[in-house]
């Protein structure tokens, strides 16, 4: 058998589990299943929900991390392709190297759209309506002609909604379908502190999306702004955690001599680890430095400390 006889039969059978995994960056599960915890945290002041849960809120995990980020990013890199191509730190993409077709991609999309939604029912519908809405956007933000990726603001307000507000939500449904008692300010707190490690990673790709016409915020207002933009979103996020625990709103009044310590560390921490020629290993490292404060507050949340 000829290497275009091989090519041909993996055609057939379609891309391979590990093409598809790889689709679904592994390394973004925890981006939502962090804050799907906290909500889940918040709803139950427990560290560990109780056992009886655990069920619903397993299956809820997997929808959150595998197949969520497998529908959202499968269409997602279909109509990036344009940029893609152009872009260094795409070269390794399943789409770009053949492993996985653009058809073949389309319908993973959509085969993920569908079990998310689908499994979510068996967390609850108030859950499940959220992960619906949840695809939606991300179909919108790929897909045209809405494709709010290419529409500037709209592509960090769909980002960061997503992981500063609706995992918290989502968490928070799971336990509780009454949405009425959510601490919003917390969603407020998760979102701003999303677009100050989002907008960084615009900067990475700025040059492919210019060179494609994608008129995302990098694109439209340049790395410098952009970058000014992120860090005043990350003090805002860090100024409101100092409020609430000043005033022991949602956050335990007993975190105040910690928040007063950590919010310099995290503001003066940001333009030392990310700038206007940002790097991924920068955002990393600054993401990790947030959980800091954020163990402490699960742990004085619940009454452990």
């Amino acid at each position: 058998m000829d290497s275009g006889e091989v090519r041909t039969d993996v055609q057939v059978r379609g891309p391979r589990v590990r093409d598809v995994v790889a689709v679904g960056r592994p390394a973004f599960w925890m981006v939502s299943i962090v804050p799907y915890y906290t909500g889940i945290l918040l709803a139950t002041h427990r560290l560990i929900p109780p056992v009886e849960e655990w069920p619903r809120l397993i299956v809820g995990a997997v929808v959150m991390g595998p197949l969520v980020w497998l529908a959202v990013l499968a269409v997602n890199d279909a109509y990036d392709l344009p940029s893609d191509r152009l872009n260094p730190r795409k070269a390794r993409s399943p789409l770009l190297d053949g492993r996985v077709t653009l058809r073949a991609a389309l319908r993973l999309a959509f085969a993920a759209a569908v079990a998310a939604v689908g499994l979510s029912l068996l967390v609850g519908v108030v859950f499940a309506l959220g992960v619906l809405l949840a695809v939606l956007l991300g179909y919108a933000y790929s897909v045209p002609p809405v494709r709010l990726k290419t529409r500037a603001g709209f592509d960090v307000a769909v980002n960061a909604l997503a992981l500063g507000a609706f995992g918290p939500l989502a968490g928070w449904a799971a336990i509780n379908p009454d949405l009425s008692d959510f601490p919003w300010l917390m969603g407020l707190q998760g979102t701003l502190a999303a677009v100050g490690l989002y907008l960084p990673t615009t900067l990475a790709d700025l040059d492919a999306d210019r060179a494609a016409g994608y008129h995302t915020i990098a694109v439209r207002f340049g790395a410098r702004t952009t970058y000014r933009f992120g860090y005043a979103a990350w003090i805002a996020a860090a100024t409101l955690s100092v409020v609430l625990a000043a005033t022991g709103t949602i956050i335990p009044r007993s975190m105040l001599p910690l928040e007063l310590v950590m919010v310099p560390v995290l503001v003066a921490a940001y333009p030392k680890l990310i700038g206007p020629h940002q790097s991924f290993k920068g955002i990393i490292v600054l993401a990790a430095l947030f959980l800091l404060p954020c163990a402490a507050f699960a742990l004085t949340y619940t009454g452990v400390l």
